[in-house]
C-alpha cells in the first residue's frame, strides 16, 4: 500500500513486471476461493467425484500459456475486452465488458461473499452479533477488509498477497484431508461408504451429470474461464515477458491438480463421516467448516482458518481489482479519454464498491436457483461460458470470422443463455409441458453445448454475409496474421523445460483419470 501506483499499469498490472512464480501463485490463489472451500467440499459431500472434472483442467491452462499468452501479452492489452475490440470492434468490446461484469456480480461476487459468510458461522459457531445475524457480519467484514488493501494496494498487493496466502491455504487444507481420513478409518474406508460416488463418470442417463454432457460442457466452462476471463488473464497480463507468463501457467497447472484431493475430498470424507454418526452436518455446503469445527485441536483449528480466510480475501482482491479495470478502461475511459492516470485510479476503486455491493444484493436469488453451492457457480457459467468461448476460438483461429458475426455472435448467445437463467428462476410459475418449461428441464451441460453449437452455427453463418475485417486490423491477433517478429519473440523464450512441465502435468492428469474411471 506505500508503494505508489503512478499510473493504470502500475495499478491494475503491477507495472508488467511479475515473474513466473508470483503469477503462477496469483492464478491459483485467485481460483481457489470460496467457491471451493464451501461449493467444491460441498459437491464432494453430495454429489462425490462428479464436479472433479471441473477440478482438472490443468491442461485447459497450459492452453492458456502456449496458445493465448502470445496474443494477449504482446498486445499490450489491459482487457480482454480490448483484444475483442481489435478482433472484432468497439461494439463487441462494450458488450464483452457487459457480459464479464455481469459475471463477476451472479456468480463470483455472490458466491465468495455468500460461502465466507457459512465457512465464518460454522467455525467459530456464533449465531447472532450485537443483534444481527453473524452470517452478514462476517460476509460483509470480509469485504470490508479485503477492500482496504484491494484498493490501496491494487494489483500489486493481491500479487504479493497471493503468495503469502497460497502455501497457507495448501498446509491448511492437507490438515483437514489427513485429519479426516484418519478420524474416518482409512482411503479404503472412504471408497467403501461412497461407492458409486467415488467414480469420475456416471452414465449418460444420469439426470445430473451424464459423462457426454460432462466432459464437453466442463471443457467449455474451463476454456471460457481460464483463456478468456479477465479474472485469471489479467495475472498473466501483468508477466514482464512471454516466457515468465508461460512458466506462471505451468505453475498454475500443477497447483490445479491439487483441489481435487484438498477440497473435494474432505467433501467425500465429512459425507462418511456424517454416515457413521462421527460428525453433524446440516447442509452439504457445511462440510469443510464443519470438518474444521469439530476434528481439529485449538492451534491447528487456527492455522487452518487462517488458509480458509486467506482464500476468501484472495478471490475478493483479485476480483475487486478485475472488476473495476474492465470497467475503467473499458467503459470510462473511453468516454472521457482526457482523464488523468491518478483520475481513472479513482474511478477503478470507485467502480469496485458498486460490483460488491450488486453482487450482496444477488446472494437470496443465488440461493434459489441451485441447493449446492458449487453447482449453482458451474450452473451459472454454463450459461455465460459459450458464446466468449466461441467467438474467442473462432477470432484467434480464424481471418474469415467478421466483426459482424463476432458481435451478433457474442449477443445472442448470452440472450439465450440469460433466458435459461430468468425461467428457472421462475421455473415453478411456468405452464407444464411447454416450451419454456423444456428449455429449463432439459440437463444444464447439455444446454451448454447446444448454446456452444449454436452460437457457431450463427458466427459462422453470419460470417458468409458480411464483411471481413481488414489484415492491417487484426494483424498479430491471429494464428494467420503473425508477423516473423512475433513467431521469433515467442520461439526465443521456448526451452525442453517447458515441453517437459508440458508433459508431465498432462500424464498426471490422465493417471487421475485412469484411477478413479
Amino acid at each position: 500500500m506505500r508503494q505508489k501506483e503512478n499510473d493504470t499499469a502500475d495499478y491494475f498490472l503491477a507495472g508488467r513486471n511479475a515473474g513466473w512464480l508470483v503469477i503462477g501463485s496469483s492464478i491459483f490463489a485467485s481460483n481457489i476461493g470460496s467457491e471451493h472451500l464451501v461449493g467444491l467440499s460441498g459437491a464432494g459431500a453430495q454429489t462425490g467425484m462428479a464436479m472433479a472434472h471441473w477440478e482438472l483442467q490443468s491442461f485447459i491452462i497450459i492452453l492458456l500459456g502456449w496458445m493465448f499468452v502470445p496474443f494477449y501479452w504482446s498486445s499490450k492489452i489491459y482487457t480482454m475486452p480490448e483484444f475483442l475490440e481489435r478482433r472484432y470492434g468497439p461494439s463487441s468490446r462494450t458488450f464483452l465488458s457487459i457480459i464479464s461484469l455481469i459475471s463477476y456480480v451472479l456468480t463470483k461476487v455472490s458466491v465468495t461473499v455468500y460461502a465466507g459468510g457459512v465457512v465464518l458461522q460454522t467455525v467459530l459457531g456464533i449465531d447472532t452479533l450485537w443483534g444481527f445475524d453473524f452470517f452478514w457480519v462476517a460476509a460483509i467484514g470480509l469485504v470490508l477488509i479485503t477492500g482496504i488493501y484491494t484498493v490501496l494496494g491494487g494489483m500489486k498487493a493481491i500479487l504479493w498477497t497471493s503468495v503469502i496466502q497460497t502455501p497457507v491455504l495448501i498446509i491448511g487444507s492437507v490438515v483437514i484431508l489427513v485429519t479426516g481420513l484418519e478420524a474416518l478409518g482409512g482411503f479404503a474406508e472412504l471408497e467403501r461408504i461412497n461407492g458409486e460416488k467415488m467414480s469420475l463418470f456416471r452414465p449418460a442417463s444420469d439426470p445430473n451429470f451424464p459423462w457426454p454432457g460432462v466432459i464437453f460442457g466442463s471443457m467449455i466452462i474451463g476454456f471460457w474461464y481460464w483463456c478468456t476471463d479477465q479474472y485469471i488473464v489479467q495475472r498473466v497480463l501483468s508477466a514482464k515477458g512471454i516466457q515468465a507468463a508461460r512458466r506462471g501457467t505451468f505453475f498454475a497447472g500443477y497447483l490445479k491438480l491439487l483441489p481435487v484431493f484438498i477440497f473435494l475430498f474432505p467433501g467425500m470424507i465429512a459425507f462418511a463421516l456424517n454416515e457413521k454418526g462421527i460428525i453433524q452436518m446440516d447442509t452439504p455446503d457445511q462440510a469443510f467448516a464443519t470438518l474444521v469445527s469439530t476434528l481439529l485441536p485449538a492451534g491447528v483449528k487456527g492455522i487452518v482458518i487462517g488458509g480458509l480466510i486467506a482464500a476468501l480475501m484472495s478471490s475478493l482482491a483479485s476480483l475487486f481489482n478485475s472488476s473495476a479495470t474492465l470497467f475503467t478502461i473499458d467503459f470510462y475511459k473511453r468516454f472521457k479519454p482526457e482523464s488523468s492516470e491518478q483520475h481513472l485510479v479513482k474511478v477503478g476503486r470507485m467502480a469496485t464498491l458498486v460490483v460488491v455491493a450488486l453482487g450482496v444484493i444477488w446472494i437470496p436469488v443465488m440461493q434459489m436457483v441451485a441447493d449446492v453451492l458449487y453447482e449453482y457457480l458451474q450452473l451459472v457459467q454454463s450459461l455465460i461460458a459459450p458464446a466468449v468461448a466461441v467467438v474467442f476460438l473462432l477470432g484467434v483461429f480464424s481471418k474469415r470470422i467478421t466483426p459482424t458475426a463476432g458481435f451478433i455472435g457474442l449477443v445472442g448467445g448470452f440472450i439465450l443463455g440469460m433466458t435459461r437463467l430468468v425461467l428457472q428462476i421462475f421455473s415453478d410459475s411456468l405452464p407444464a409441458g411447454g416450451i419454456l418449461e423444456s428449455l429449463v428441464t432439459v440437463n444444464w451441460l447439455y444446454y451448454c453445448i447446444g448454446l456452444f453449437l449454436a452460437t457457431c452455427a450463427i458466427v459462422i453463418g453470419v460470417s458468409f454475409f458480411t464483411q471481413r475485417a481488414p489484415d492491417s486490423q487484426i494483424a498479430g491477433i491471429t494464428y494467420g496474421s503473425i508477423s516473423p517478429e512475433q513467431k521469433a519473440e515467442i520461439k526465443a523464450g521456448i526451452t525442453k523445460w517447458d515441453i517437459f512441465h508440458t508433459v508431465v502435468i498432462i500424464a498426471i492428469t490422465v493417471g487421475i483419470y485412469v484411477r478413479f474411471w
